[in-house]
Formats: structure tokens, C-alpha cells, sequence
């Protein structure tokens, strides 16, 4: 028996990326070669990964480091006109220590670069549905909590 529904059924991609600080409360971008626009280190879930495997894998290509990855900041449902259905996980990388910042080797395929940024200045520095989310990631990060989010913002209570 098949069920028709399935057809209105949403199938999200999932992605997931990783926001790591430094000792001044910044937060890392990073310059993808395949991008016009600076992102955080992640990407796409692949088939049997969790997110948070995916993260992992993603710093461990993109930046050529293992740092603990931490608790969920976000969860924003942002479908993309160009990509379709999509939610974004983002994870608490924590402050990079020195050694860790010292071993980054950057996939050139992937990355052309990184630097830290201060939140106030985000959304100068990214696309505005990223600018969004980054700005409650990094609210979740400093009083604890975990944010679900619909295209980089908090839905409106009642709705």
C-alpha cells in the first residue's frame, strides 16, 4: 500500500557547520573558493552521518584540525529557492586554543582563507539569512540555550 501524501511530503537537505571563537568573543568566517560570500566551516550530511558527524568531518577536511565539538546552537528550517527544502545545524566549536589555531591547514579546494570577526559587524561580512542565524548562534553560545530558528529568524510566538 503506498501513500499518497508522500508526494507533499517536504525532503530537506541537511548541512551542518561549526562556529568556533577566539579569546575577544570572535567568531570565525572563512573564505570559501567556491563561494562569493564568507561562511563557517561545514557542509552537507552525507547518507548514515548525524549532523554532528558531519560537522566534525567538515573542520577535519576544511581546516585539517579534530577540536571537541560542542552542544547545538541552532536549528534553522531555511529552504532556498535555488536548492529547495534545507535545515541548518550549527554547533558550538567553543574558543580555539593556540595549538589549534597554529595547526590549521586549509583545504585550498575548499578554502581560501579565515579570519575572526566581531558579531557586531556581521552583517557586513556574510549574506543576510547567514548574518541572521550567526547572530542567535552566537547568543545560544553565550547564555546556554539552543535556538530553533525559519530562515535565520526566531518564528513569532502564536505562529
Amino acid at each position: 500500500m503506498t501513500d499518497d501524501r508522500a508526494t507533499t511530503f517536504a525532503r530537506a537537505r541537511a548541512a551542518a557547520g561549526v562556529l568556533f571563537f577566539n579569546d575577544h568573543d570572535h567568531i570565525m568566517l572563512v573564505d570559501p573558493s567556491y563561494k562569493d560570500y564568507r561562511d563557517v566551516p561545514g557542509g552537507y550530511v552525507e547518507r548514515g552521518e548525524t549532523p554532528r558527524q558531519a560537522a566534525e568531518r567538515e573542520v577535519a577536511e576544511e581546516l585539517g584540525i579534530h577540536p571537541e565539538i560542542g552542544r547545538l546552537l541552532v536549528a534553522d528550517w531555511a529552504p532556498n529557492e535555488a536548492e529547495g527544502d534545507k535545515v541548518l545545524f550549527l554547533f558550538d566549536g567553543g574558543a580555539l586554543t593556540t595549538d589549534q589555531l597554529n595547526a590549521i591547514r586549509l583545504d585550498p579546494s575548499e578554502l581560501v582563507g579565515y579570519q575572526f570577526h566581531d558579531i557586531a559587524q556581521i552583517h557586513n561580512l556574510t549574506i543576510p539569512r547567514l548574518a541572521r542565524r550567526l547572530v542567535h548562534a552566537h547568543a545560544a553560545h553565550r547564555n546556554g540555550s539552543t535556538r530553533y530558528l525559519e530562515h535565520g529568524n526566531a518564528p513569532e510566538r502564536g505562529s
